[in-house]
Order: C-alpha cells, then sequence, then structure tokens
C-alpha cells in the first residue's frame, strides 16, 4: 500500500533560512528512487542537492525552480512504494489546438519553470561542432541543452575557453535593438525618444551573490584593509615542475601544479608570522593553531572559497589532489556547506584570468589573504645584468587593526623566498 511522503527544505546551516529552488531532476510522475538526486536548491552560502527520501512516484512538485522556499518548507510530495506508468495518463479531454504564437525572446534562467532533465541533450551540447568536448561542468551543459544553445552561440569567459553559467545566462538573454547605424536604437514611433528603461535588463541577484555582496562590503566597513606587494622569479618552481612532472604524474595520478608550492609557501609564513592567521573577536585576538587554508575557485554560480583542511600535514600530491577535487565540485555546484567555512586564510590567484595585479578583499573573519597574478617574462637585474625571468606579482591584503606593517612585509618576503627557493618548504627554514 503506497503512501504520501513530503520533502522538505533541510536545515543547511545555522544561519542559513531561505533557499532558492533550481533544478528539479525528475518531472511529476516519474520513478525516483530512495537518496537518489531530486532537485538542486541554492543557498546564500553554498548549492547542495535534496535526496529522495524514499522510492516511489513524485506527484507533485509545489516550488517551481527559480523560487524561494523557507528551511522545513515543504517543497514536493512523493507517493511511497507507487510505480510509474509507462505513458503519462491521457488528458480526459483533447483542446482545441490554439492560434500560433508570436516568438518570444528567450526567458531567463531564473524564470525558467520546473521540468524535468533527463531528457537527451542535444549533440550540439556535448560537443564542440569540431568533436572537440565542450568545456563546461554537467550543470551547465544541461542547461545549454535546455535552452537549445550551441557552444558557438556562448561566450565563454571561464579558464582556458571553459564556459559558466553566467555564460549561459547572458546568453539566453535578448540583445538590446539596434538602430540602422549600428548604435542602440533611440527613437520609436514618429521619432519619439526611447525609455532607458526599454533598453535595461533587470536580473535578481541570486542568494550566493548576495551573499558575497554583502560579506565584501562588511570586510571594507568592520576592518581597515592595507596591501602590500612584491614580486617573485618563479624560475626555479618552473624548473622543478619541469623536472619531475612525468615521474610525480606517474606516481600520484594528477599534475604537479603551482598552487601546492603557493599553499606550502603560505604554511610557512604563517608559521613564523602567527599574526596573519589570527582574528579580531570583540576585543580579543584570537591566534589559530592550525592553518585551514581556502583557496578561490570560480564555481559555478559565482567565486567560492573551498578550504583545505590541515594544510601542514599534507604532501605537495596530497595538496594538488585536494584542491583539484574541490575545484571540480565547486564547478558542478557539488560542495557541502562545511567545506566553505572555517578557513584562517586565504589565496586567490587571479593569474588565471590574466590579471597582472589587484589589491584582494579580506575574507572575514581573516586577516589576511595573499593574490598571486599572471606569469610574466620580465626584465630583471641579476647580478648587475639585465636579463629576461618568469616573474608574477604577490599581493597581500591585510586587517591592520592587528596585523603590523613589519609583519605583513616579512610575511609576504618569507613567501616570496619559500617559491624562489623551494628546497626550503623541505627543511622548513
Amino acid at each position: 500500500m503506497s503512501t504520501t511522503q513530503t520533502v522538505k527544505v533541510p536545515q543547511i546551516g545555522e544561519s542559513v533560512t531561505e533557499v532558492t529552488i533550481g533544478t528539479w531532476k525528475k518531472a511529476e510522475g516519474q520513478q525516483v528512487n530512495a537518496d537518489e538526486a531530486l532537485v538542486e536548491v541554492e543557498s546564500d552560502k553554498a548549492s547542495m542537492e535534496i535526496p529522495s527520501p524514499v522510492s516511489g512516484v513524485l506527484r507533485k512538485i509545489m516550488i517551481a525552480q527559480g523560487d524561494s522556499a523557507k528551511v522545513g518548507q515543504i517543497i514536493a510530495e512523493i507517493e511511497a512504494g507507487a510505480e510509474a506508468s509507462a505513458a503519462p495518463p491521457a488528458a480526459e479531454s483533447a483542446p482545441a489546438p490554439e492560434a500560433p504564437k508570436a516568438a518570444e525572446p528567450p526567458r531567463s534562467v531564473a524564470a525558467t519553470p520546473a521540468v524535468g532533465t533527463d531528457k537527451p541533450m542535444p549533440a550540439a551540447a556535448s560537443s564542440a561542432g569540431n568533436g572537440a568536448p565542450v568545456k563546461a561542468s554537467p550543470a551547465v551543459r544541461r542547461m545549454m541543452a535546455e535552452h537549445n544553445l550551441a557552444p558557438a552561440a556562448v561566450h565563454a569567459t571561464g579558464p582556458a575557453g571553459r564556459i559558466e553559467r553566467e555564460d549561459v545566462v547572458r546568453a539566453t538573454q535578448p540583445a538590446p535593438p539596434v538602430d540602422v547605424v549600428g548604435g542602440p536604437a533611440r527613437r520609436t514611433g514618429a521619432g519619439a525618444p526611447r525609455s532607458r528603461a526599454d533598453v535595461e535588463r533587470v536580473v535578481p541577484m541570486t542568494p550566493l551573490r548576495k551573499t558575497v555582496a554583502r560579506r565584501l562590503l562588511e570586510a571594507q566597513q568592520n576592518a581597515a584593509i592595507l596591501t602590500t606587494f612584491n614580486e617573485v622569479n618563479m624560475e626555479s618552481v618552473m624548473s622543478l615542475r619541469k623536472r619531475y612532472q612525468d615521474s610525480f604524474l606517474a606516481r600520484h595520478g594528477i599534475k604537479l601544479g603551482f598552487m601546492s608550492f603557493y599553499v606550502k609557501a603560505v604554511v610557512e609564513a604563517l608559521k613564523a608570522f602567527p599574526i596573519v592567521n589570527a582574528e579580531v573577536r570583540g576585543t580579543d585576538i584570537i591566534y589559530k593553531d592550525y592553518f585551514d587554508i581556502g583557496v578561490a575557485v570560480g564555481g559555478g554560480r559565482g567565486l567560492v572559497v573551498p578550504v583545505v583542511r590541515d594544510a601542514h600535514r599534507l604532501s605537495l600530491a596530497e595538496i594538488e589532489k585536494t584542491v583539484a577535487e574541490l575545484a571540480t565540485r565547486a564547478r558542478d555546484n557539488k560542495l557541502a556547506l562545511e567545506e566553505l567555512q572555517g578557513g584562517s586564510f586565504t589565496i586567490s590567484n587571479g593569474g588565471i584570468y590574466g590579471s597582472l595585479l589587484s589589491t584582494p578583499i579580506l575574507n572575514p573573519p581573516q586577516s589576511g589573504i595573499l593574490g598571486l597574478h599572471a606569469i610574466q617574462d620580465r626584465p630583471v637585474a641579476v647580478n648587475g645584468q639585465v636579463v629576461i625571468k618568469p616573474m608574477m606579482y604577490l599581493a597581500l591584503s591585510y586587517d591592520h587593526r592587528i596585523v603590523d606593517g613589519r609583519e605583513a612585509v616579512s610575511f609576504l618576503k618569507r613567501v616570496k623566498e619559500c617559491i624562489e627557493d623551494p628546497e626550503r618548504l623541505l627543511i622548513e627554514v
């Protein structure tokens, strides 16, 4: 005998009270299995999937994609123990065919109604037309399939030509009207001026973007942020990677990148200057005798900072594997809430997007963040001679309430020394 089982928004964090419903994995009338992913939800901290509590048939979706729901609110009903019919039930009376409608502009992703996502994906969304696979996460490829978008129609802004969720959103929005000379249309009818509102688009912030905006504003208002700069010669690390890349990959199953060296260098510098690893709590300074390093990555719905726990205990290979796994799950919106909380220091690598120099902003309540930038061949003076070296600018933003300039400059210098002379990382000097 079948019974009705409700699906509720679970408690996913102490401060989370509301979520936005994302993609429904199943449509009404479809079979679901216990613990199978049923729907994606996005909170102001992270995205996650809600699994089906039982096996049965999804009878009713109560909150559509793009709508908000409170923690504890019922969002669907499942008939437990039931089996889906082979074909959807026929309507009692077939409605008269409607007259063809004028073509409508594509709707934004946020307003797309709830639909099942198990339909076959167009070939255009799984390959780039020339046989090469599309550089996009499964969630982004589903979005492209739902809107019948070919990869060539989407302008990719992610690293190495990767298509991000925001790229698909932009591709689904109508372009502004254009007049005969190629500029935005300024007049309609008999020469009447067009309102600016006619060529503007209003797109609500996602919960994640709202939180990012709020936290960045809090960081500016609640901390005395200063930035100090230095530059590092990457020649030694690049030479080391080149010499041992093949054997490292064969032994560990992952390439030796730069991030593991950056994390190790930061840990050594934090050991030498623990105030940079501390935080202000009221009128107290909290020193942290652990090194949980946040690594900023571009996720499917924006920038997120997953945390590499106990980085001082990890080898270079373990760091590379951890960062790669976190970055992949960030792009696929699979990170758990606890993986985004509790970091003691942050590394942000704007260099992968081509940034030459920047002033990173603190990730509260942390007191330091290291900004990394593009590696460029530049002329530098070495032993009185001008030579070409692969150079990278470093930027340390810090909370001047507890970190003095001396400690900040000395910290950044230690990071520079460890990267330029990676043997220091082995003997910890």
